[in-house]
């Protein structure tokens, strides 16, 4: 009882932490600039008109700061943002509690909107464009609709399936902005930012080693971060120094490319098992006895940015590059 108690303050305090961390203004946020300035023109007519902002859709992989943005755009209209997730909404009864709780000016987050229900969307449609909430009472022969009316809102989305999205959905925002991998630079100030917020002394060669195994991404710069804090705090070690991050990292199984034991496996199975490629997803789907979805999401998307995977009409194909890295030689190639 005692260790399931220990167990959860710890998740609490990694939760804190990671809520520490969260930019609290634009000029805290970094990377991204082409969508903070088309962020920061929309916010400020809408200021200047005294309406409400138009509807905007955030969309890319998991951990790019997508909720953070959401939250910094109810900062800057000088309102609040209440959240909510598609999953979430399971019948419109859902959607409609939380549209007529609104207030005028209010921010509505959803976040993975890929995942509403069609017929949540329905009731969506009417109140992202008028503002105005249909319902049906009743059943039968005495089923009545009523219209009512909904104070003015922005609704900002989140979602790492754009694809998914319904061509009616995505067409009734005012603006779609994908966010895209940071920039090792841009990586870097985060990881310095974080390590000044959590009191680390970490330098610049660690910094390095952090950045570039952060997959490009925030959300894993800080995990690494404080998994380098944590292996440092208990080999009583003062400061983290390249030596110190990179144990950090082989600890975790990362490579110095941010490749995760999943991300080898994926590649290392397309080389040895089908040649290299082409394979469609599905069978790797069987091979890996891992679920379709989390492949394309997950795992691919980084690996085409390194240039190690492709995707053709036949089906995925490991690069030169992944064979160099992974240290195998391609079949035909002279010894």
């Amino acid at each position: 009882m005692a260790q399931t108690k220990k167990i959860k303050t710890e998740e609490k305090d990694d939760l804190s932490i990671d809520h520490a961390l969260r930019p609290r203004a634009w000029s805290e946020y970094v990377g991204q600039e082409k969508i903070k300035d088309s962020l920061r023109v929309i916010i400020e007519a809408a200021k200047k008109r005294k309406e409400s902002s138009d509807h905007v859709l955030f969309a890319g992989p998991a951990g790019l700061g997508k909720t953070t943005l959401a939250y910094l755009v109810a900062q800057e209209l000088g309102s609040h943002a209440r959240t909510t997730s598609g999953p979430a909404l399971e019948k419109a009864g859902d959607l409609a509690a939380i549209l007529t709780n609104l207030e005028p000016g209010e921010i509505l987050f959803i976040d993975e909107a890929h995942r509403i229900n069609p017929l949540i969307e329905e009731v969506l449609y009417p109140a992202m464009e008028a503002r105005k909430l249909h319902l049906v009472i009743g059943k039968g022969p005495s089923a009545r609709t009523l219209s009512l009316d909904l104070p003015a809102f922005t609704l900002v989305a989140a979602t790492t399936r754009e694809n998914l999205l319904s061509q009616p959905l995505r067409s009734r925002f005012g603006a779609t902005f994908r966010l895209n991998y940071y920039t090792p630079d841009d990586i870097k100030k985060i990881v310095l930012r974080s390590a000044g917020i959590l009191g680390m002394d970490v330098l610049p060669e660690a910094v390095a080693v952090l950045a570039r195994a952060s997959r490009g991404t925030p959300r894993v710069a800080n995990r690494l971060l404080k998994r380098a804090r944590d292996y440092a705090e208990v080999n009583n070690k003062k400061e983290i120094d390249a030596k110190v991050a990179r144990e950090a990292l082989a600890m975790l199984e990362i490579d110095e490319l941010g490749l995760e034991p999943q991300d080898r496996r994926l590649l290392t199975i397309i080389i040895e098992k089908f040649n290299g490629g082409p394979v469609g997803v599905n069978t790797l789907s069987a091979a890996l006895s891992e679920d379709r979805g989390v492949i394309e999401e997950i795992y691919e998307p980084y690996l085409m940015t390194l240039g190690f995977l492709q995707r053709s009409p036949l089906g995925r194909i490991v690069l030169p590059p992944a064979y160099e890295h992974l240290g195998i030689k391609k079949k035909g190639d002279l010894l």
